[in-house]
């Protein structure tokens, strides 16, 4: 079984017995948001990936890619392809570590400067190649036609389901049955947790995977 856009909105629907018009038209936020909050809940390997670019010389910014939510490491590549991975820290670090712009050199250090932005320091002295290996933001399964699937509508059928019931049922101020369905959420990201936090373990180059919690 899996969700797609046109299933799961019927469902939400016939679970909550409304089909009035504005309840409907809502029903693309409450799918967004339950996306958002199981993104931001659950570290999940499949939604990690690699890319690389270039950093100008004299330029002390590198741009984010659009899909960007957080970084697992960044990596330098020197002319000999060996991977230098940079340190992250604070922008207020990498500022008074390089306090003159001017200031060149092989990037030791990054941090996050804005939502679309790395501050690096030293100022890349060259075009340096870099390999960003970061946590991305999925295409939303409401992008999607009728028909197709997500990872997450494949794979965390019952917390895309209990999740959006638990956001349709504060929108109609339904505050008898939100408590099931939010408990139920909840019981799904547990699932999914330790799918992504304990089973599917990787190496990390810096930290290991957050540890499964005992179960009582």
């Amino acid at each position: 079984m899996s969700w797609t856009n046109t299933t799961l909105t019927t469902a939400i629907q016939d679970y909550l017995e409304s089909s009035e018009s504005s309840f409907v038209t809502n029903i693309p936020n409450f799918i967004k948001a339950t996306e958002e909050k199981i993104l931001k809940s659950v570290q999940l390997d499949v939604f990690k990936k690699n890319v690389t670019g270039t950093a100008t010389s004299g330029t002390t910014y590198l741009a984010t890619p659009s899909d960007y939510l957080s970084s697992f490491s960044l990596a330098v590549i020197d002319s000999s392809s060996n991977y230098n991975y940079l340190l992250l820290k604070h922008p207020s670090f990498v500022r008074d570590y390089t306090p003159a712009s001017a200031t060149t050199g092989q990037p030791k250090y990054y941090a996050e400067f804005d939502d679309n932005t790395f501050i690096l320091g030293p100022t890349p002295n060259s075009n340096y190649t870099f390999e960003l290996h970061y946590f991305y933001r999925p295409a939303s399964l409401t992008s999607t036609s009728g028909s197709d699937t997500t990872w997450l509508s494949k794979n965390a059928i019952n917390a895309m389901l209990y999740g959006c019931l638990s956001e349709a049922c504060m929108y109609l101020k339904n505050y008898e049955a939100l408590p099931v369905y939010e408990q139920k959420f909840q019981e799904s990201l547990v699932f999914l947790k330790n799918l992504g936090e304990a089973k599917s373990t990787r190496d990390q180059y810096r930290y290991g995977e957050i540890r499964r919690e005992p179960q009582a």
